[in-house]
């Protein structure tokens, strides 16, 4: 009885990690830092899954691993919540509203592709994904720069991406790096305090 009552429970648990996930899917226009207020919203605020800092965690992972940034988060909440079932379930319920939008949209965008109003909607969700993205980066900044190092990081980070327009990937790692060196530096500070 009891064991039927867990499968029960896994069931129900991997049924709603595939329908936030789709959810989250559904809605994702501008890709994975345009659905961070929308990740937080369901899985930090309504289901209460993760924190705001492990969502930051897994975007920031997300960004050094190969693949799509929300996807791999799909990944790493399942997999805390439900192991190896429970990641393949949320990537699963991320990717497939988009693998159906993007079905129906390839078999007719092409006989619609010239006409204005279909330009000037694109051109509309355009600014809106802008939006989510600033949104995103506000977030963010908010709750990981904190001091003046943290400051000067984030700001030389997106120079070389935006100026010099190095490889996210490069300028990622190198601000781990910094990370680790810049913390094992502040903690010999404090010891000698």
């Amino acid at each position: 009885m009891e064991q039927n009552q867990k499968k029960e429970s896994r069931g129900k648990l991997l049924a709603q990690l595939f329908v936030s996930f789709a959810k989250i899917g559904v809605m994702t226009f501008g890709g994975g830092l345009a659905m961070l207020p929308m990740l937080e919203r369901e899985l930090v605020e309504s289901k209460k899954w993760v924190t705001t800092e492990e969502i930051l965690d897994y975007y920031a992972v997300g960004q050094c691993t190969p693949g799509i940034i929300a996807v791999n988060t799909a990944t790493f909440v399942g997999y805390k919540k439900s192991k190896v079932l429970g990641a393949v379930v949320a990537t699963l319920g991320m990717v497939f509203p988009s693998l159906v939008i993007i079905s129906v949209i390839a078999a007719v965008l092409s006989n619609f592709a010239d006409i204005p109003a279909v330009q000037h909607a694109f051109a509309g969700i355009r600014i809106a994904v802008c939006a989510l993205i600033a949104s995103a980066v506000i977030k963010l900044a908010k709750s990981n720069v904190k001091n003046l190092t943290q400051i000067l990081i984030a700001v030389a980070a997106f120079i070389i991406i935006a100026v010099f327009g190095a490889s996210p990937v490069v300028v990622v790692v190198a601000s781990a790096i910094a990370g680790l060196l810049l913390g094992k530096f502040g903690k010999k500070e404090a010891a000698e305090k």
